[in-house]
């Protein structure tokens, strides 16, 4: 695991406080989780753009018979 950074940012107060309101957390953690929100649909992106790429050798009938 990388060692966290220390970091500067500059936002409007506005700003700032929708999102710790929204989050209810402190600066840092509300920071964290917008980072951990923006990575994520990054990764949701290039999962999208797989679509129909990939064959699975999967058969849904014998997937269902488990609920059952």
């Amino acid at each position: 695991m990388k060692p966290e950074r220390k970091i500067t940012v500059h936002v409007r107060s506005e700003l700032l406080d929708k999102a710790q309101k929204a989050a209810r957390a402190g600066v840092s953690e509300t920071v964290r989780k917008g980072l951990e929100l923006l990575a994520a649909s990054d990764a949701y992106d290039r999962l999208l753009k797989m679509r129909g790429k990939v064959r699975f050798s999967v058969d849904l009938s014998e997937l269902r018979q488990d609920r059952r």
